[in-house]
């Protein structure tokens, strides 16, 4: 009888210490925790799809800011040089390649007219009242020849009205003028001044309001008080190449293929040279760094895709783009150029390996750069044809989000797919911890009638023990 209280009481496990609710944490766990690791392998090697993706679609967007930026400011931008800055700065509208060399002599600057009115004593005092009416056209001290091209200017003035008044007015009305007024030793003086151009010079008519008269006094007029004409307005007038020019302001937009200036001072007799800076060896530097950025991201398009542990092996947009860069130095990227000139990268010297990485053979570059530079240069830009714009297109379609074979659009189902898998993380936490929950419930109910049993077998015992000491 003494085994078998003893055996019972083991069995049960009466003063082992057994920790319930640890134990029901642990198999609630053993339950789920196949399909925990499952979802938490798939998250992990969709994790590891987005950070590749993304990554070499950032590459690509960064390879293609980078060549744009290059081709705009840096050492592979057509921007022209003058070899005096004094005399004129020269630009490259947006969009347009210059080539060749000019020649420029500015023998006159544009310039505007500068007017003013008779001496008051103070820039608050009244001027009289009426209509100010500005006429436009070639003024001189001595002439003036209407542009009936453009509409004259008037302006009301209200009795009471100040020299500060009228210099306000002229203003407002946006007309091509502009006045102040200036207080001098001999006191204020309206100042006025036109735009610049031949045709921008002006003249004064003045009508006054008989009760309130001297509005007369600002009218101006060739022929009569010369001092008060301290300019006269003039067109530029300037030599390119030998040819006389003229222009009415002293900015020429387009004035050659790729050329623009700001005239700022005068060189007669002393042409400067202007002249672009596509030069061989960046042209050349270029294709090598453009040759490096493509196979790096060839390198990571390989490891990505590869069959066997490639986490991109079976993925649309890593396929596509690693098909569109494999015919990226066959493909006509300049569709427009003249015959002979270089439409593709494969005439530049890029080739393609088996591997699907890039060679760049530098000595036929300098080749079809020394045959025809223009053609080349024509390829270096950021037009909508060309290197940069193939790139660019290629480096946006990747990124395009509504493209289910781009990498932004695997991006974009892998993120989905993620989000999925947490969600069903979620579900599955909710239900391990309800089945622990109830498994400590049980647990703690069977625990408190092991307690009573073992009370019960305790009380046995020492009746079993108190009868073996009768016998003895």
């Amino acid at each position: 009888m003494n085994v078998s209280a003893s055996s019972i009481a083991n069995s049960l496990g009466i003063g082992s210490g057994v920790d319930m609710t640890g134990l029901a944490t642990q198999l609630a766990e053993a339950q789920f925790a196949g399909r925990n690791q499952r979802l938490t392998a798939q998250s992990e090697t969709l994790e590891r799809r987005i950070s590749l993706a993304g990554s070499i679609r950032s590459s690509l967007t960064t390879f293609a800011s980078a060549l744009g930026d290059r081709l705009r400011t840096g050492d592979l931008a057509p921007l022209p040089t003058i070899t005096n800055s004094a005399v004129a700065a020269v630009s490259s509208p947006i969009g347009t390649v210059g080539k060749g060399t000019y020649s420029l002599e500015v023998t006159k600057l544009a310039s505007n007219q500068v007017l003013t009115g008779p001496n008051y004593a103070r820039a608050a005092d009244t001027v009289g009242a009426g209509r100010l009416t500005f006429r436009f056209g070639q003024t001189s001290a001595t002439s003036f020849t209407e542009d009936t091209a453009s509409t004259p200017l008037s302006i009301e003035i209200a009795p009471g009205a100040t020299l500060n008044d009228v210099a306000a007015a002229i203003n407002a009305k946006n007309g091509g003028l502009s006045a102040y007024v200036a207080q001098t030793d001999a006191g204020a003086q309206l100042v006025i001044k036109g735009a610049d151009g031949a045709k921008k010079g002006f003249t004064i008519e003045a009508v006054e309001d008989g009760a309130n008269p001297g509005l007369a006094n600002l009218a101006w007029q060739p022929g009569g008080d010369p001092a008060r004409l301290l300019k006269a307005s003039a067109d530029a007038e300037f030599l390119l190449d030998g040819i006389a020019r003229r222009s009415s302001s002293n900015t020429i937009d387009n004035i050659a293929p790729g050329l623009s200036l700001s005239l700022t001072g005068i060189n007669p007799g002393a042409p400067a040279t202007i002249g672009f800076n596509n030069s061989t060896a960046a042209l050349t530097s270029a294709m090598q760094d453009i040759t490096g950025a493509l196979n790096e991201i060839v390198a990571d398009l390989r490891t990505a895709t590869d069959p066997m542990t490639g986490d991109l092996a079976r993925d649309s947009g890593a396929r596509a783009l690693k098909r569109t860069l494999s015919a990226l130095g066959t493909t006509v990227i300049l569709p427009n150029a003249p015959a002979g000139s270089p439409r593709t990268l494969a005439e530049l010297g890029l080739a393609i390996q088996r591997d699907g990485s890039f060679t760049f053979d530098s000595a036929r570059m300098a080749e079809v750069v020394n045959r025809d530079p223009a053609g080349v240069a024509a390829m270096f830009t950021t037009r909508i044809d060309g290197i940069y714009s193939t790139i660019d297109r290629i480096a946006r379609s990747s990124s395009a989000t509504s493209d289910p074979a781009s990498l932004a659009g695997s991006v974009a189902r892998y993120q989905s797919q993620s989000e999925q898998i947490r969600n069903d993380l979620d579900k599955l936490a909710e239900q391990q911890e309800t089945l622990r929950a109830n498994m400590v419930a049980r647990f703690a109910k069977a625990d408190s009638n092991v307690a009573a049993s073992k009370s019960t077998l305790t009380f046995l015992q020492s009746q079993i023990d108190a009868w073996n000491a009768q016998k003895n």
